[in-house]
């Protein structure tokens, strides 16, 4: 069976009831999620064997981190367990034109202060095919961008295929810092996956006739997008998700992907959005199945745009679906229809 390697911080979300504001809130709501943790829960949903990488403190907010990986079959054999405080994001969901907001309290967390001595990369990638990262971790800190080099190295000397999803946050680091840093990192990167901002924010590769903030996108412009990121860093594919924003609850949500020069462009979804956190990474972790499971380009893509269109309908940041049901989506069955 192919196994996956995931590598990041897992962090607890608080979020106010429904749309209450923070201001307005009186309680908050615990769910469990983060990039690489979110890809790892899609994967071991649609029956790949996967393990996620990180550190986390020994007392039970962090043990409730791990039972909850182990509730949807993630592997946790490999968490290092250590640190002073698990990472914390609060959420606050927008509405109409008002937007969803997010707050992080994540400095110092466990896997931001973990060291390169804490993971055994040999042991770690023993008979996996794929390891992923995103950007995200390297910007927590700079032992943490270390970690990701490390593991990057150890992964290639492997001869595992290497995917990161750019992820820039803005909050985390400056784009120069980021830059840098995933520069070198790309270094090891065969297949890279990016949203509509993160080439321009990381790179400075800006799509052409293309303006995010009003919803306009150009496929051409994006297509250029990705064969710059292929051919700057000599990558295996490039994929892309392309988010139209007409409001914070409903977008337009479709990507393209670039391999061989060939470039291929799924069909979009009118999504309406129940939780939108962790759709790119429903996304990542529907283009690695398909890259494992033997799927054409075109199939591929258009089975990761689908788990990640149901993915802004599931409550959470983890993806809770399966392959028969993101296969019917794809397949061209979006009525919403009951199913009895």
């Amino acid at each position: 069976m192919n196994k996956v390697i995931t590598l990041g911080e897992i962090m607890l979300r608080l979020a106010p009831e429904g749309y209450y504001r923070f201001v307005q809130a009186h309680s908050f709501g615990v769910t469990y999620g983060g990039g690489e943790a979110n890809v790892a829960v899609s994967l071991a949903g649609f029956g790949i064997e996967t393990a996620f990488i990180t550190k986390l403190p020994k007392h039970e907010i962090g043990q409730g981190a791990v039972n909850k990986l182990r509730e949807f079959g993630v592997d946790t054999s490999f968490i290092v367990r250590g640190g002073e405080r698990v990472g914390i994001y609060f959420l606050e969901k927008g509405a109409s034109q008002r937007p969803s907001k997010v707050i992080y309290d994540r400095a110092n967390s466990a896997i931001a202060t973990a060291q390169e001595a804490d993971f055994s990369w040999d042991k770690i990638f023993q008979d996996a095919e794929w390891f992923h990262f995103t950007g995200i971790t390297p910007a927590l800190s700079d032992s943490a961008a270390a970690l990701c080099l490390a593991a990057c190295k150890s992964a290639k000397l492997k001869g595992l295929t290497v995917s990161c999803d750019l992820n820039y946050r803005a909050n985390l680091w400056t784009r120069e810092k980021a830059c840098k840093v995933m520069s070198g990192l790309m270094e090891y990167v065969d297949i890279c996956i990016a949203n509509e901002e993160d080439a321009f924010d990381v790179f400075g590769i800006k799509a052409s006739d293309s303006d995010v903030t009003s919803g306009k996108i150009s496929h051409d412009g994006y297509k250029e997008v990705a064969q710059a990121l292929i051919k700057k860093f000599k990558l295996k594919q490039a994929a892309i998700t392309l988010r139209e924003s007409i409001s914070a609850n409903d977008n337009n949500w479709g990507a393209i992907l670039c391999k061989n020069n060939d470039f291929y462009i799924s069909k979009k979804y009118a999504v309406h959005i129940v939780d939108r956190v962790g759709g790119g990474d429903s996304f990542s972790a529907g283009l690695i199945y398909a890259n494992l499971t033997g799927m054409t380009e075109q199939e591929g893509l258009e089975f990761a745009v689908a788990a990640s269109c149901l993915k802004h309908t599931i409550e959470g940041d983890f993806n809770h679906v399966c392959v028969d049901e993101v296969k019917k989506l794809a397949g061209g069955n979006a009525s919403g229809r009951v199913v009895r």
